[in-house]
């Protein structure tokens, strides 16, 4: 449907990466000429179901297809960037959008019709195992300090080296984003894709139980899990998440994914923030005559929703006058 309608679809970054590799990708990705209002079109025409629109204004549209996600993203230039995000504009040259990305290994296209798109001497890259960053190393880790942690990802898996001189400089720009101090694990967690990776660390290292649930943690939530800087408040899904979770390190975890995604900011916002306690209990319920536990649990669960969408500064006074009479009777 997109070459009917003449915009070009390429299967793009590590997926052709793992293809050339003789690897099974885990996540195909794919990359267009088609903006996200046209690839919005496009797929409502053909009744395709569109899900997490959060990645549009960064030109990303994920369509259901199949019980499968499948991410389509539009060719796009950085205009700025401040370590962490970019303000991006939407381009239809895929040689700039492919100067924009991490490693020449991750900086290819593949046609549906076999044709391999390489700018960058990727392919040679990859024979090679050797991992190289596209253009200057130091000033692509400015953009991104999470690329160091890709960098070291695919380093160890390739046993690549860095090119004769890079290293210095490597190391002098890793220390930029030292000052996060992530744990161990944290960073450990950057060299996997799959949870298979950490249960076979764990077998190597013998990692404790809570170093495990921390890796298995930023593993499933480090895309998850994400801020939006456009919104009033980005903080506000990790603090829902600390609310909603019943692990009582679900604030530590929190603070650890922040250091992974490189938001400082956030990361010392979050903490200073202190747990605020949810102000109506079971028993609040049960001296309005309600005795049904299945029905106490429904309440509880849908005040507690009320509670987070007025920022946590609901009492139990207006939480519970929102109750219908019926409600109260039962």
């Amino acid at each position: 449907m997109f070459v009917r309608e003449k915009y070009e679809l390429r299967i793009a970054g590590g997926a052709v990466r793992d293809l050339l590799a003789g690897k099974q990708p885990h996540d195909v990705d794919f990359a267009t000429t088609a903006t996200p209002d046209q690839m919005k079109e496009l797929f409502l025409k053909e009744g395709i179901r569109l899900i997490n629109n959060k990645g549009e204004k960064h030109g990303t549209v994920t369509a259901r297809i199949n019980d499968q996600n499948f991410e389509i993203t539009t060719l796009r230039i950085d205009l700025r960037t401040d370590g962490r995000h970019a303000e991006v504009e939407f381009t239809t040259d895929w040689e700039l959008d492919a100067e924009r990305r991490d490693l020449t290994i991750n900086s290819m296209f593949l046609g549906f019709d076999g044709t391999l798109y390489d700018y960058f001497n990727g392919h040679e890259d990859l024979k090679n195992r050797r991992i190289r960053f596209v253009g200057d190393p130091s000033k692509r880790i400015q953009e991104d300090y999470l690329r160091i942690l890709r960098y070291l990802r695919l380093y160890f898996f390739f046993n690549g080296l860095p090119e004769n001189g890079n290293l210095e400089e490597f190391s002098r720009v890793c220390s930029q984003a030292a000052h996060l101090s992530p744990k161990p694990t944290t960073l450990l967690t950057a060299l996997f894709s799959h949870p298979d990776g950490i249960q076979k660390l764990d077998l190597r290292l013998k990692i404790s139980k809570e170093e495990k649930g921390l890796a298995l943690f930023l593993l499933k939530e480090r895309r998850e899990l994400t801020a939006d800087h456009m919104d009033r408040d980005p903080l506000k899904p990790y603090q829902d998440y600390v609310i909603d979770s019943r692990e009582t390190d679900a604030h530590k975890k929190v603070c650890e994914l922040l250091k992974y995604q490189g938001e400082e900011r956030l990361l010392r916002q979050m903490e200073q923030w202190t747990l605020p306690r949810f102000p109506v209990s079971g028993h609040d319920l049960r001296r309005m005559g309600i005795s049904s536990g299945k029905e106490i649990g429904r309440i509880l669960q849908e005040l507690r929703e009320r509670w987070k969408e007025s920022d946590y500064r609901a009492d139990k006074e207006e939480l519970l006058s929102g109750l219908s009479g019926s409600e109260g009777t039962q």
